[in-house]
């Protein structure tokens, strides 16, 4: 299983030791919005590195987490459950939430 929390402090680790940003917040927001752009190339034109560029999206995601002092793991967590829970009905073709 993985533990996104070592993986958070492993990333982190590495941004300092190769002298990345670390405290530029909104420069890492940028930066995750770039790697989604990317990886959404990459799936438009049919390339083989989708993974790679999805793997990038969710380690930016892990470094900025770490910077901030979020528990990412908890936060999916703690998601995924609230997101169980939701109901909700399709309306004109789309679905709109009904309950939290």
């Amino acid at each position: 299983m993985i533990d996104l929390k070592k993986l958070q402090k492993r990333v982190f680790d590495n941004k300092v030791k190769k002298g990345f940003n670390t405290v530029d917040i909104y420069k890492e927001f940028c930066l995750i919005h770039e790697e989604v752009a990317e990886a959404c190339r990459a799936y438009k034109n049919k390339l083989p590195d989708v993974g790679e560029e999805l793997a990038d999206v969710v380690i930016y995601l892990l470094g900025l987490s770490e910077i901030l002092g979020i528990d990412l793991e908890d936060e999916i967590v703690r998601k995924i459950d609230k997101n169980e829970k939701r109901e909700y009905k399709k309306v004109n073709g789309v679905f709109k939430r009904i309950k939290d």
